[in-house]
């Protein structure tokens, strides 16, 4: 069966984005004061090899939940620490969405690294209406809002305009078991020697908010789910950055792969980098796994 990547482009108010985005930042804040105040007192288990899961990140969705719910109590939910229902698992025409990942960074956390956060956002009919990004460790939250910008504790973002590869910083991610033959390590030994510097901040919502804020050039992921990248995805979107599947499709929020430059020209000179003749092979073989 076909995959319906049709997205649904509606006319916002600016009066309902506001109201949107309000709830979401107001939710935002919350969780990760809920993250701050679990910090001492973690209690780690694995949901699988090297998926780490604390009480913090099912305390800090239950408290997205919580606020969201308070203003718009017939919207649904996609969270990561959710087993998922039939009616929050697709973007359908009409249905308000919230995506919400309580904890994005969580190995981070657990050892005491500052770079994790809550990544949220709105969406609706397949279109991203706001999100945010609060990192509360590093007293950084960003936010956007479509057709509205991005920002960064309230100062608005611009991607950079880095062009070549070789001017370029990156930041890739895995998933928690890398194998060998992983395309995305295949991709990484690929444009390792190519760029000026590479880097791995352990958390995908931030490596995208970074190409947002003109910090990273470029990032990608070949395993993530909507809740990793939802939130992020509009910040580069609002700040002027280019965004794809990793096979150069159209973007579309229930998939799980995904390419961010600052400039086309950076994109596209990423994407010959990244298709080598190994991930040619790959997606041969494997290639279903990406849709």
């Amino acid at each position: 069966m076909k995959e319906d990547r049709h997205v649904i482009n509606q006319k916002w108010e600016d009066h309902e984005l506001a109201k949107y985005l309000a709830v979401c930042k107001d939710a935002a804040h919350a969780a990760g004061n809920v993250l701050k105040d679990f910090i001492g007192r973690i209690h780690v288990r694995e949901k699988g090899r090297a998926d780490l899961v604390t009480e913090a990140d099912v305390a800090a969705q239950e408290k997205v939940k919580e606020v969201v719910s308070r203003a718009f109590p017939d919207h649904v939910f996609l969270g990561e620490e959710d087993t998922p229902c039939s009616d929050s698992e697709r973007a359908r025409e009409g249905v308000f969405r919230w995506i919400v990942d309580p904890l994005d960074g969580t190995t981070n956390y657990v050892h005491g690294v500052p770079f994790f956060g809550v990544s949220l956002a709105l969406e609706c009919g397949g279109e991203l209406l706001v999100s945010a990004i609060y990192a509360p460790l590093l007293g950084e939250f960003f936010s956007a809002a479509k057709g509205h910008g991005a920002f960064l504790n309230e100062n608005p973002l611009s991607v950079s305009r880095t062009r070549e590869v070789q001017q370029s910083v990156i930041a890739v991610g895995f998933p928690p078991v890398i194998r060998y033959d992983a395309p995305g390590l295949l991709a990484f030994l690929n444009c390792l020697c190519e760029c000026q510097a590479v880097r791995r901040t352990g958390s995908t919502a931030l490596n995208m908010a970074y190409v947002a804020a003109g910090r990273f050039d470029a990032c990608w992921n070949f395993s993530t789910k909507p809740w990793d990248m939802a939130a992020g995805a509009l910040l580069v979107q609002e700040a002027g950055g280019t965004l794809t599947t990793i096979t150069g499709d159209d973007f579309f929020i229930d998939q799980n792969t995904f390419l961010v430059a600052a400039t086309p020209e950076l994109h596209k000179d990423f994407r010959e980098l990244i298709h080598s003749q190994q991930f040619i092979h790959w997606m041969e073989e494997n290639g279903s796994r990406l849709r």
